[in-house]
């Protein structure tokens, strides 16, 4: 019952004219950067973390977390409209999606994806104002060393799946977590690699690191790899969906909940993961298998339920644990930091307000969601039409404007151009950006609680291991790390399940692959080159 009252307040408060308008323009601003390829809700919100500063941190959050489920919608759109998924986590949604597109039922496929989204969207909402609470008592339950164990879990697991080789993501990670170690030592005030220059004596501001990571490499990347031209669209019709195609749906779109929202939740869990599986089930449980992979409803359906409420689970552990998930969850943990906003488990206790407006906002945009994007899918597709020249022309300005703003010292513009630089580099190596950004956020956290459970053990490093939580993070790090040599054992000792396991996954077409090939653009300048961005994009979200 107090979770229900809390959760009234919330909407009184996300209900109010500025608040209501800070959701709609969210809604808008993801929708159109979830359109347009390469621009992803993490992008965005980085972008406006500057903006934002003067603004009040309810209205702020409510606007990201409207970006964050309109870039989920967004992606869709091109996925359909085009076969160029505007996410990896809409890769799914392509494959049937533009088939039924040609066919003329484009109007059907957005409408499901615009409904399923809705219906996944509400419920895992409700499944995070129900569980997020309940995860908080546990969490503040906890002492040092199980948070530090927490926390090294979320580093390795985001790090372990990411990229085309674990090498790779631990690199990122190590590069993340030298950006978050630049500034004065807290205990002893000596310096670390700030090099002589007393400008770094305070560390890289985060914000600056992600505007640059994110918005500058990406369009040092866009620009070096895909040619000046605009994309035909196909007509979309007035979206609407016949007694047969709600017939077909409604279960895929509960199905395909089920499926995303405790992936969501998970470290490294992500979109990837549920909306292959929706995407298998649906094509094993239909009445209609032969119209897989020629366009059918149930393809879009279900794998686009499952990527939204893959996005309400990621919201579940960073607000009541402060452990992003994927890019988007880690720099709207950025965001509530730039406030001077501590996240972690106090969080629902300190800032109550902002937390239950935040959650009843999602309720709310996710109506909005529904309301905007059905009558505006053909606008949507139109914004393909801008030149790129010109798109990444202006997010470049935007986003050398916003890391000027942050202190205006011209020595951030230099700091935004090395990292923007590194951004770039790290997708031309095919090296994840995620678990560079985490390094950063949660290096420091990490240390801290570090610091204090040697403390508290007075040096004795089996004070790391003193609480059952800690113990079970460090046996789940352990079989993480291990796990190419305990599949390969399972292989040995179960070769007929792993036969079956096999023949699963090569039960989605091998146009899949294709289409993930295609998340930041269909006009790669060569075949290799597009073998490169392929994987620099695998790379750069979160991939499983």
């Amino acid at each position: 019952m107090e979770t229900f009252n809390m959760l009234m307040q919330g909407f009184a408060t996300a209900a109010t004219p500025i608040n209501l308008l800070f959701a709609v323009l969210g809604v808008l601003l993801g929708t159109a950067v979830g359109v347009l390829p390469g621009i992803g809700p993490a992008m965005a919100i980085a972008l406006l973390l500057p903006v934002t500063y003067g603004m009040e941190p309810t209205a702020a959050m409510i606007m990201f977390a409207g970006i964050y489920y309109g870039g989920m919608y967004g992606g869709s759109t091109t996925s359909i409209l085009l076969n160029t998924p505007g996410e990896s986590s809409t890769v799914i949604t392509a494959i049937e999606g533009h088939k039924m597109a040609k066919a003329g039922r484009a109007a059907q496929a957005l409408a499901t994806a615009a409904i399923g989204s809705f219906v996944a969207g509400t419920i895992g909402t409700a499944l995070l104002a129900t569980i997020a609470p309940w995860v908080v008592k546990f969490a503040v339950s906890l002492g040092n060393p199980s948070y530090l164990a927490i926390m090294l879990l979320a580093l390795v697991a985001v790090t372990a799946v990411l990229g085309s080789s674990k090498l790779r993501g631990f690199a990122a990670l190590g590069l993340g977590l030298a950006i978050g170690l630049v500034g004065m030592d807290p205990v002893s005030g000596q310096g670390r690699l700030i090099f002589g220059q007393p400008l770094l004596a305070d560390g890289l501001d985060i914000v600056v690191v992600a505007v640059a990571i994110f918005a500058i490499g990406e369009a040092l990347w866009i620009a070096a790899h895909l040619r000046k031209t605009t994309t035909h669209t196909i007509p979309v019709g007035r979206p609407w969906m016949g007694k047969s195609d709600w017939k077909r749906s409604w279960k895929p779109w509960l199905r395909g909940t089920a499926f995303g929202f405790p992936f969501g939740a998970l470290p490294a869990g992500g979109a990837e993961i549920p909306t292959f599986l929706s995407y298998v089930t649906e094509k094993k449980l239909s009445k209609h298998p032969e119209e897989f992979g020629h366009g059918a409803i149930e393809g879009v359906a279900g794998p686009e339920a499952a990527n939204n409420a893959a996005a309400a689970g990621t919201l579940t552990p960073m607000l009541a644990l402060g452990l992003p998930t994927n890019a988007t969850a880690a720099v709207m943990l950025l965001a509530l930091m730039q406030f001077g906003i501590q996240p972690g488990p106090l969080l629902f206790e300190e800032e109550p307000k902002l937390v239950w407006a935040l959650i009843a906002s999602l309720f709310i945009g996710n109506a909005l969601l529904l309301l905007i994007n059905l009558p505006m899918a053909p606008l949507w597709a139109k914004l393909l039409q801008l030149p790129r020249p010109y798109l990444y022309a202006g997010i470049l300005f935007f986003a050398t404007l916003g890391a000027y703003s942050v202190n205006l010292q011209a020595f951030d513009l230099m700091v935004l151009l090395v990292l923007g630089v590194l951004g770039f580099a790290m997708r031309r190596f095919g090296i994840p950006v995620l678990p560079l950004i985490i390094g950063v956020i949660l290096g420091p956290r990490a240390e801290a609680q570090l610091r204090k459970s040697l403390q508290l053990s007075s040096g004795d490093p089996a004070g790391l291991f003193s609480e059952p939580v800690a113990v079970v993070a460090y046996v789940i790090i352990a079989v993480v790390l291990l796990w190419p040599l305990i599949a390969k054992l399972l292989r040995r000792l179960f070769p007929k399940a792993a036969a079956g396991i096999e023949e699963l996954a090569e039960s989605v077409p091998e146009e899949a692959e294709t289409q993930s090939a295609l998340a930041v653009s269909t006009d790669a300048d060569s075949a290799k080159d597009h073998e490169v961005h392929h994987g620099a994009h695998r790379g750069d979200r979160p991939r499983t």
